[in-house]
């Protein structure tokens, strides 16, 4: 039955997809289940709402179809973020960030009650790298161990290296995001209205790596809401960097189901 549900051309991927024999035949065979999160928000005047969801979520697609050995199952997204400084422009939805940390913490606990012991969070909002890291560092208190990581971190080094505009940074609707999106969807990159613009930081240039404000509406220099220079995007960029995310999150998860289940005071009480 595995065979049948997760390998081949026309395997299953979704949880939301499965039948429960299915689940139960993914589970003897160290399953991995990548979680996508993410964000509906403005992305300045030349992007759809969901950047931010879409990229985790097809660089998870792509990885779970590409893995045939054991289950790599993606979980239905979670597409609401923590993003209140996006709100000065129409179409942004913002959870606050008690509600945020309790749904990601609650699907990783379900995900693990059904005994599912490999969960990834692939991120795919600036605002949610630190509360999905929260998370990760609270479930594990509970026996639950997820890897929790923003798909940028996966391809710093490329983005630097390839980058013409931002100097490595994702920004947002800028060179990078704009880029992705014109490789999975470029349908829905409104190609007259691409800029640049800026996010003016009051501080000196050796102070504004550390030290920065939430952003968007006040503080994009020509209130656009982009981030970087999306001039510099193209389709070839977001193809290369997509790429590069799904090899290093196949090798991830191929590690990952290699790794035995932890267990939070495997070695006693940890507060001894």
């Amino acid at each position: 039955m595995f065979r049948e549900s997760f390998n081949g051309t026309n395997k299953k991927i979704f949880w939301q997809e499965l039948w429960r024999h299915e689940f139960e035949d993914a589970l003897i065979r160290d399953p991995v289940v990548i979680v996508p999160v993410g964000s509906i928000e403005q992305h300045g005047p030349h992007c759809p709402m969901d950047v931010d969801i879409a990229g985790p979520f097809y660089m998870a697609v792509e990885t779970a179809r590409r893995v045939n050995d054991f289950p790599v199952i993606v979980a239905p997204p979670i597409w609401s973020g923590f993003t209140h400084y996006n709100m000065g422009f129409p179409g942004t939805i913002s959870l606050r960030i008690e509600t945020f940390l309790n749904l990601v913490g609650d699907v990783c606990r379900s995900i693990h009650a059904n005994g599912f012991h490999r969960i990834v969070l692939v991120n795919g909002h600036g605002g949610n790298d630190a509360p999905i890291r929260v998370v990760r560092d609270t479930v594990s208190e509970e026996d639950v161990f997820v890897v929790a990581f923003s798909w940028w971190q996966m391809v710093a080094d490329k983005m630097l290296a390839l980058g013409e505009t931002d100097d490595g940074s994702v920004g947002h609707g800028g060179e990078w995001e704009t880029s992705v999106m014109l490789h999975l969807r470029a349908h829905l990159v409104y190609q007259a209205r691409i800029n640049a613009d800026r996010f003016p930081n009051p501080f000196s240039p050796e102070i504004q790596s550390f030290a920065r404000f939430s952003e968007r509406r006040r503080d994009t220099a020509e209130d656009t809401g982009t981030m970087g220079d999306a001039r510099a995007a193209s389709l070839e960029k977001g193809q290369k960097i997509f790429e590069v995310a799904v090899d290093r999150l196949t090798q991830l998860v191929t590690e990952f189901h290699q790794v035995p289940p932890r267990t939070y005071r495997q070695f006693g009480s940890h507060c001894e």
